[in-house]
């Protein structure tokens, strides 16, 4: 899926994705990274609202996530199971979230437990920059069910 195709399809499935005026920077086998604009984030203190910045990284993980399963044309629900962010400082601009996989060898693992159990669980990371700053971390598990 390309930047082009993936920004559409977050708007029309998660509409929280066009309120923050998400927009999809890059996309690959190994990561999917986003970008939003402080003003429809910003909370009382004029920086970027936690939920915001938590959002956007949930969505770069699971994006990640879900263009690889449909790269490699394996058709599953997607669902996030746990995640924790940790915010390391304010964020007073437009802001980015960079997902990768949690361990690079996963990916097969995860695919063969897929296709046995019907099931799979899958670790990302993200990274939550500001002017190439890191401003945060994300780490989440994301369940995929056939």
């Amino acid at each position: 899926m390309s930047p082009a195709e993936l920004q559409p399809y977050l708007y029309r499935h998660i509409p929280l994705s066009q309120a923050m005026k998400v927009r999809v920077e890059s996309v690959s086998n190994e990561s999917v990274v986003l970008t939003a604009p402080l003003a429809p984030n910003i909370n009382h203190q004029a920086t970027v609202f936690g939920g915001s910045a938590s959002a956007l990284a949930i969505l770069s993980a699971w994006s990640l996530v879900r263009c690889r399963l449909l790269a490699e044309g394996l058709d599953a629900e997607l669902v996030i199971q746990r995640n924790q962010v940790e915010y390391q400082r304010p964020i007073n601009g437009t802001f980015r979230a960079s997902s990768s996989w949690a361990t690079p060898d996963q990916w097969d693992r995860f695919v063969r437990t897929l296709a046995k159990r019907g099931k799979g669980r899958v670790l990302v990371d993200a990274v939550l920059t500001q002017a190439s700053e890191p401003v945060g971390a994300f780490s989440g598990a994301f369940v995929a069910l056939r």
